[in-house]
């Protein structure tokens, strides 16, 4: 996020709003390689909060992000950089655009009271593209769509926004054109010089689109008398169709198109217009609910900054040296420095033990605020106080993780976190020294505790560090991270699932311990009969021994040494279930025979059982439900049907896609997520549950290596 820098202001910038009403909290959302960065760059050189594009007082840059994002050439985490345009504050939230980081776009989103949009003019409105569109449907945000890349080889302004107006809606509708100069001759088109206004009166050649959007700003006007006069032909005032265009978009019912050359900075003057004047204050934008601490409604924000104090972390960053920095949304009241707060964490309470709320446990704790921020680029600009609405960062808030709630100590309430998608990644990891080792598990709680989309998982029964992330290069940012922050050093494993064994006959095993030393000796006899239960039903143990031929008190020491190899396993180290054992004999001795002798006579004599007959091998099958457009459910269905899933059926949702349900051992999920995402070009989402253990098939299962122990 931002370091401590040079705390000069960017010129001609006051960045202190003094009410929500002179906010507007503006998100960027597109594909990766749109342009969302440099637009950002852009709008602040436009607004004179920056000297030259993309550079601060100091030279550093608003786009600075982590080395790791700098090699893969994306982003991975939100940023924040304010401006002030005709006396309005604007805090552009830049995300990334790549699937793997959908929660840093998630957090933005709800950091956030209005959207842009972007899309590139020298690409298509892929699937991808249309899976962050319903992202913003589904909270919705109000939105603009603005295409870049206008001066791009291939660039196709008409083309790629009838491309958008197909995939998003009739109700996507330019508000500006480019304006280009002649061509030169040479095949390409002319340079944009400036854009023409849509609601003015303009050419006769664009004539039409004046009308479409006209027609679609009366369609949203709530002046039912409008439309009928226009048909009539009476020329409608344009301050009142930007009044009734400003309220659809506030409604998120009406999107208007703006092309912005951000190379020249073309548009971007009217595209901070349309952000001041169109777009909601974050008092006119829903807040998220609100509970008590103990899970009960509370009373709803209001935006006012001298209610109670209610803030959200929208985003954490740890350094070794700095500590940490927590990047808050204030929903209520006004954050001061050295305030006391409450901070409630609660995810598990609202999305359970699973996905989100693992490895986030539920805690309240009052803490001290510090010095207060604005972040830009890579400085923190001093903040004497934030007032509802507003963004800021908080340093040292050393209890605080992304998605917990701020509150005042004496009113204390939780936000209903943002959702996230479950983590279905797994990649498991070895500390490659002792050194690494005593690092390990704090620099990755810290990770996860700026990351709610990262889990890890300590598994007791393969005893396997598993990192669940949401694909390849979100892995790959995270065990950069811990490299370079905290200089820990990890080794990925072959990630092991947790299979079972189980006896396909019975079966009988004789168990013999008998050791003599100096002293007392060790002495356990036992006999066993083995027999497979249904599904399901567990573990029996029976006594069916006669005439004390093994003593009352080791009866369960014998099922004590069964229970301990039953964990170990008998083929290949996982644990056994679904058998009744039945102990019919044995023999002890007056002083060698105890417990740990005939524990291991039974262990040794279940052993000689799974030699006896047939050891079935049971894999876990998971319900997954498989999201993807209609025209991929072909080649969706084949790609399960490989993996030995039984697909259940299929339903529709929406008008274009198709939920495929199957049931699917876990061994053929390790690398779902990715191969997923490469097979629908991101387009393809799936979930997944537990359901139940079947037999593996015994071709899959000679290929199996025995569990490192």
């Amino acid at each position: 996020m931002a370091e401590k820098g040079n705390p000069r202001r960017p010129p001609g910038q006051d960045l202190a709003a003094s009410s929500p009403d002179r906010i507007r909290n503006v998100v960027l959302v597109g594909p990766g390689g749109s342009g969302k960065t440099t637009l950002v760059e852009t709008l602040l050189a436009t607004a004179g909060a920056v000297t030259r594009t993309g550079s601060v007082t100091d030279g550093t840059t608003v786009s600075d992000h982590d080395p790791s994002e700098q090699r893969h050439g994306r982003s991975s985490g939100l940023t924040v950089a304010p401006l002030v345009h005709d006396g309005v504050k604007v805090n552009l939230v830049d995300t990334p655009g790549y699937a793997d980081f959908v929660g840093e776009l998630r957090a933005g989103l709800r950091a956030a009271d209005c959207a842009l949009f972007v899309v590139a003019a020298n690409e298509t409105v892929d699937d991808a593209t249309r899976t962050l569109w319903r992202e913003c449907a589904e909270v919705r945000m109000p939105r603009a769509v603005v295409v870049t890349k206008l001066d791009q080889a291939r660039a196709d302004h008409e083309g790629v926004l009838a491309q958008a107006q197909a995939a998003f809606g009739e109700t996507v509708v330019p508000l500006y054109v480019p304006v280009r100069a002649p061509s030169t001759g040479s095949g390409q088109a002319g340079e944009v010089t400036g854009l023409a206004g849509l609601l003015e009166p303009c050419d006769d050649d664009l004539a039409e689109l004046r009308g479409a959007l006209i027609e679609a700003v009366i369609e949203e006007s709530e002046d039912e008398t409008l439309m009928d006069r226009y048909v009539g032909g009476e020329e409608i005032d344009a301050k009142i169709l930007l009044a009734d265009l400003e309220r659809a978009m506030a409604r998120a019912t009406f999107f208007p198109v703006v092309p912005v050359c951000s190379m020249t900075g073309v548009g971007c003057r009217e595209l901070l217009d349309l952000a001041v004047r169109g777009f909601p204050s974050p008092a006119e934008h829903p807040s998220p609910e609100v509970f008590t601490p103990a899970g009960k409604p509370a009373d709803g924000l209001t935006g006012d900054p001298d209610g109670p104090l209610v803030a959200e972390v929208v985003k954490t960053t740890s350094d070794p040296y700095v500590g940490r920095l927590s990047l808050v949304r204030v929903f209520s009241g006004t954050l001061r420095p050295d305030a006391a707060v409450h901070v409630s964490g609660h995810f598990t309470s609202f999305f359970g033990d699973a996905g989100m709320g693992a490895g986030h446990p539920d805690h309240d704790e009052d803490e001290r605020v510090g010095a207060l921020s604005y972040p830009f680029g890579k400085q923190l600009l001093p903040a004497p106080q934030v007032v509802a609405g507003d963004i800021a960062a908080i340093g040292r808030l050393t209890r605080a993780e992304t998605g917990d709630t701020l509150s005042d100590v004496e009113h204390p309430v939780v936000l209903r976190p943002w959702s996230l998608p479950e983590p279905l990644l797994p990649v498991a990891i070895a500390p490659r020294s002792k050194s690494d080792e005593d690092k390990l598990m704090q620099a990755l709680g810290r990770i996860a505790a700026e990351d709610p989309s990262l889990r890890i998982d300590n598994d007791a029964e393969t005893h396997q560090l598993v990192v669940w992330a949401m694909g390849e290069a979100h892995v790959d940012v995270t065990l950069e991270r811990l490299e370079e922050r905290y200089s820990v050093h990890v080794d990925q494993e072959p990630f092991v699932v947790s299979l079972r064994e189980t006896f396909a006959g019975p079966g009988s095993g004789h168990g013999r311990h008998v050791k003599q030393s100096g002293g007392h000796g060790q002495y356990a006899v036992c006999d066993l009969t083995v027999e497979p239960l249904p599904e399901g039903s567990g573990f029996e143990f029976v006594d069916k021994v006669v005439g004390g031929s093994v003593p009352r008190q080791f009866i369960a020491s014998v099922e004590k040494g069964v229970r301990a190899q039953m964990q170990r396993g008998v083929r290949l180290g996982h644990p056994v279930v679904d058998i009744r054992v039945t102990l019919t004999d044995g023999k002890a001795h007056s002083v060698d025979s105890s417990d740990v002798a005939f524990q291991t006579a039974g262990a040794l004599a279940l052993r000689e059982a799974a030699a006896a007959t047939t050891i079935t091998m049971l894999e876990p099958f998971d319900a997954v439900d498989v999201l993807v457009p209609d025209e991929l459910v072909g080649g969706v269905m084949s790609d399960l049907s490989a993996r030995r899933a039984r697909v259940l059926g299929t339903d529709k949702v929406g008008e274009d896609r198709t939920l495929v349900r199957a049931e699917v051992p876990q061994t053929e999920l390790v690398r779902y997520a990715t191969d997923l995402r490469s097979a629908t070009h991101g387009a393809g989402t799936f979930t997944r549950s537990f359901a139940h253990y079947e037999p593996m098939p015994e071709d899959v299962a000679r290929a199996l290596q025995p569990r490192p122990r």
